[in-house]
Order: structure tokens, then C-alpha cells, then sequence
């Protein structure tokens, strides 16, 4: 059995994982922490999952990294900065495993695998990205990842910046930059976690776009992520890429 503590448990991600847990055979939901709650019980288990936010999710890292904890990181608000803060505390604790997640449905992983692969036969490559209204950051988590893949697969083409005539704009109108990629972020009540990336050729449009409809859809990555967490080499991962044989 492994030992499974949830932060952020009594959230809308964390309960659902909780219950998740709870059903799994070979798992056991050994500590359920929320905000206020001591951190204490989590040092008895296996592996920690992380849904909380965007402020306090470092704290939390750090926290199950100095108690030698396995942890499984589901909280957006991650850009090179956070990863790169991460590897460094992940350095100071040499057994230790953190497993950074942008997004934990299968599908979505496939969108960012495939928006990768099909970047370098485009000239241009743009992102819009569709939350639920509660979500704290922007862009999301996901968004930054696919931007950072499309950008790393163009560089290796030798491809330079998409074009862009565009000499006057609202501020925002474009959207953010990341890494030479535009990213667009909706948030509207009704939605809960959707991604387009647009990548445009001559007289073509190419279109992946996935949809999360339930948190349900998480389910299976997480699951992947918790079995598979303590068989990672010490250190910082990111994405489940690797487990699925996409790496």
C-alpha cells in the first residue's frame, strides 16, 4: 500500500483526489490537510499531493522536501523562476522527488505532445487558453508549459519569430509573450479547464484544442503520477510526459 497525503483537501481538486485515493486498492489516504491544518500527518506518508495555490505551494514543497517526502505537485504558478527555486531545494535533499504537473489529463498531456511536434512545419503558433472564474493565475499553468514546448521545438527548426504586423494595440490585446508565443487567457464562469493552440501555415489553420468537462478527467494522471512518483530519479520532473512513454 502506498501512503497518500492530500494538501489542499478540502478544495474542489483536492477533495475530488481524496475520494480518489480513498477508492484505490492499492492506496491508502493516510492524511488530508487544508489550510490551518498542521503539516505533521503528511510525515508519516509516501507521497504528498499538492492542490492548493499559487501562494502557498512553495511553502508546502519545501515543507515535504525537508521531511524527505515524495511529492506530487497539481498547484499552477509555475514558470522557470518557481522550477528553478525548486531544483535547488530539491538539490539539498538528495533522495528526495518532486513531480511538477501542468496538467494531469491524459489528454491535455497529448495537446501539448502533439502542439510540440507539429510546431517547426508552421509559421505561427498562438494560444487561448479557457478557465472557470475562480482560477487564481494567469496564464495557466498548462498554457505556459505548451508555450515552452512549441518555442523549444521551433528553436531546434531554426525558425524565427512568427510575424506579427501589429504597431498599435490596446494594452493586452495581444495577450502575454512567453518564451516568442502568444498566450491568450479566458476566465468565465461556466468553463472549467480548455486549451487551444492555433498554428498557422500557408492557406492553413491547424487547431488542437482539448477540453477538461469534469475534474474527473484528472483523475487517471494523478493516479499515474502517485503510483509512479517513487520509481522517478531523485530531483525536479516535470510533466507526466515520461510516464506515458512521450519523453
Amino acid at each position: 500500500m502506498i501512503k497518500v497525503g492530500v494538501l489542499g483537501a478540502k478544495g474542489r481538486m483536492g477533495s475530488e483526489v481524496s475520494r480518489t485515493v480513498d477508492a484505490a486498492p492499492d492506496l491508502e489516504l493516510a492524511a488530508a490537510v487544508d489550510v490551518g491544518d498542521a503539516r505533521d500527518p503528511l510525515a508519516g506518508c509516501d507521497v504528498v499531493v499538492d492542490f492548493t495555490h499559487p501562494g502557498a505551494v512553495m511553502d508546502n514543497l519545501r515543507w515535504c522536501l525537508e521531511h524527505g517526502r515524495s511529492v506530487v505537485v497539481g498547484t499552477s504558478g509555475f514558470d522557470d523562476a518557481r522550477l528553478a527555486t525548486v531544483r535547488d531545494s530539491v538539490g539539498e535533499s538528495p533522495s528526495a522527488r518532486a513531480l511538477i504537473v501542468p496538467n494531469f489529463s491524459i489528454g491535455a498531456v497529448l495537446m501539448m505532445y502533439f502542439a510540440a511536434k507539429a510546431a517547426p512545419f508552421f509559421e505561427s503558433a498562438e494560444i487561448i487558453e479557457l478557465h472557470h472564474a475562480a482560477k487564481a493565475d494567469a496564464p495557466s499553468g498548462t498554457a505556459t508549459r505548451t508555450a515552452s514546448l512549441i518555442a523549444e521545438a521551433r528553436a531546434r527548426a531554426e525558425l524565427g519569430p512568427p510575424p506579427d504586423a501589429t504597431v498599435s494595440e490596446v494594452d493586452g490585446a495581444r495577450g502575454a509573450t512567453l518564451d516568442g508565443v502568444r498566450v491568450h487567457s479566458v476566465r468565465l464562469a461556466g468553463l472549467l479547464a480548455h486549451q487551444e493552440v492555433l498554428l498557422g501555415g500557408h492557406g492553413e489553420i491547424l487547431t488542437i484544442r482539448h477540453d477538461s468537462m469534469d475534474r474527473s478527467s484528472f483523475m487517471p494522471g494523478v493516479l499515474l503520477a502517485v503510483r509512479g512518483v517513487g520509481s522517478l530519479p531523485p530531483g525536479l520532473t516535470v510533466g507526466l510526459d515520461g510516464m506515458l512513454g512521450l519523453a
